[in-house]
């Protein structure tokens, strides 16, 4: 014969699918720790967190801080690298527009806060070396080339470095996140079954609770892991196009400097 779950408070008996009869709560009254409105708990959130166990609590507090961060990274990252990708396009057509590769560093140069002109930098310190380097001119010829196209791609590798520094932690948000909402949940339904068997009953009175933690602790860490997922996704996306232009420009900075500079573009 099957049993039955009976709640000991509220107004009279109903029959239930076994035949067997209980009681309807009444408003007012609680179930589970949830108050009880119109025969039917609300889900009450802080007053849940409050009354949960504090392994639940921690959980709940790591992935909060876990998301104020995240969306703070997603935030700056979005105005940065639109920054950037703009900036990039238009230094590099400032530099494609002037006379000569001196005047077009120093466009750069002076423009406040320029993405290329690190690189540029880098290039033109790396001329300097190798025009007063006292090697043969036709060994020069060789490497001097090799050198200047790996100092330019080092440099634009240092930015993309610099700018994706931040993404890993999107990363992270976006993985760890649901396995520490699943340990909370874990955790909760732990607490469940430990108070079904102490109260030696299968009511639901015993069980809500810890269930109800351990459902918000998966929502949250899904919550927090969804947008920092399609957030890194995204950046990564952004982060291609910046340096697809930066690797662009590198290449205008090597040609014109071929052309311009007779013992880098022939043989002497």
């Amino acid at each position: 014969m099957q049993g039955a779950v009976q709640v000991e408070t509220g107004v009279g008996p109903v029959i239930n699918g076994t035949g067997v009869t209980g009681q309807v709560l009444d408003t007012g009254q609680t179930l589970g720790g949830l108050p009880v409105t119109g025969g039917v708990p609300e889900f009450d959130f802080w007053h849940m967190v409050s009354n949960a166990t504090w392994v639940v609590q921690g959980v709940l507090l790591l992935l909060v801080l876990m998301s104020l961060i995240s969306w703070s990274i997603i935030f700056f990252k979005v105005i940065q690298l639109n920054l950037y990708r703009l900036r990039t396009m238009r230094e590099r057509e400032l530099f494609l527009g002037a006379a000569n590769l001196a005047d077009g560093v120093q466009l750069l140069r002076e423009q406040s806060g320029s993405c290329l002109y690190p690189v540029a930098k880098l290039g033109i310190a790396e001329l300097k070396r190798l025009e007063k380097s006292t090697i043969h001119p036709n060994l020069k010829f060789r490497v001097a080339g090799e050198n200047l196209e790996r100092t330019l791609q080092q440099g634009v590798q240092g930015v993309i470095t610099e700018l994706s520094r931040t993404l890993a932690f999107l990363a992270t948000c976006a993985n760890a996140s649901p396995f520490i909402g699943l340990f909370g949940t874990v955790w909760g339904i732990l607490n469940s079954f430990h108070a079904i068997g102490q109260m030696k009953t299968a009511a639901l009175a015993a069980v809500a609770p810890g269930i109800s933690e351990a459902l918000v602790a998966t929502a949250i860490g899904l919550g927090v892991a969804i947008p920092a997922s399609l957030a890194y996704n995204t950046f990564t996306g952004m982060l291609g196009t910046i340096q697809s232009h930066m690797e662009h420009f590198s290449v205008d900075f090597l040609n014109r400097a071929q052309l311009e500079l007779p013992w880098l573009g022939k043989r002497e």
